[in-house]
């Protein structure tokens, strides 16, 4: 199934949204991480070139952690999938509210494309906010309760029988993530290989 196409003919074609042009396997996903906005070149983002600069950082925090993988194609056959939370790239500094509302249909779609997963990783605060908006239209409550990621590590909180796991971004470059950060994603990412 190409995650593109199902989510263009799920909710449609909106303007300016970017969704990952990949090809998977629904019932091989066992990990989401939700990472916060697309990159304004998608040739940047996860799926793009093999060169992205998305993956300049997420690519060694997941081996750092223990993933054997030397792609994100390699990520994917392990069955963990990245995606992003808002699918138009930002305009400003912070994501728009109106930016992340309108991409939530997407996102909603997007995680409902498959029904095996164990684990959802959210990787700041974009994600987490995005995340216990749809947990909140399904139960009417928000998955992960509010709070600092740092003390929320720790907690272990539940979302229709996946664990949700909150955790800080994955991109920006190498340079771009404090040290303490990366360190601690790297446990988080560990923890998580360790459910799969």
């Amino acid at each position: 199934m190409n995650v593109k196409s199902e989510l263009t003919r799920l909710v449609g074609d909106g303007a300016d949204v970017r969704l990952n042009d990949v090809d998977v396997r629904p019932d091989d996903v066992k990990v989401i991480l939700i990472n916060e906005v697309v990159p304004a070149d998608p040739a940047q983002d996860f799926y793009g070139s093999p060169d992205a600069e998305y993956l300049k950082t997420a690519l060694p925090l997941l081996r750092e952690a223990g993933a054997d993988i030397g792609s994100i194609y390699d990520a994917l056959d392990r069955g963990i999938y990245v995606t992003n939370a808002v699918k138009t790239p930002k305009v400003g500094y912070a994501v728009e509210k109106g930016a992340l509302e309108d991409s939530l249909p997407y996102l909603e779609a997007e995680l409902a494309l498959f029904p095996n997963v164990k684990v959802v990783m959210l990787m700041g605060d974009v994600a987490k906010k995005a995340f216990n908006m749809i947990a909140k239209k399904a139960t009417g409550r928000n998955a992960v309760p509010a709070g600092s990621t740092y003390k929320l590590r720790a907690g272990e909180f539940f979302h229709e029988g996946a664990r949700v796991m909150p955790s800080y971004i994955i991109t920006g470059g190498n340079l771009a993530i404090e040290k303490s950060k990366s360190t601690m994603i790297v446990e988080d990412l560990a923890a998580m290989l360790a459910l799969i």
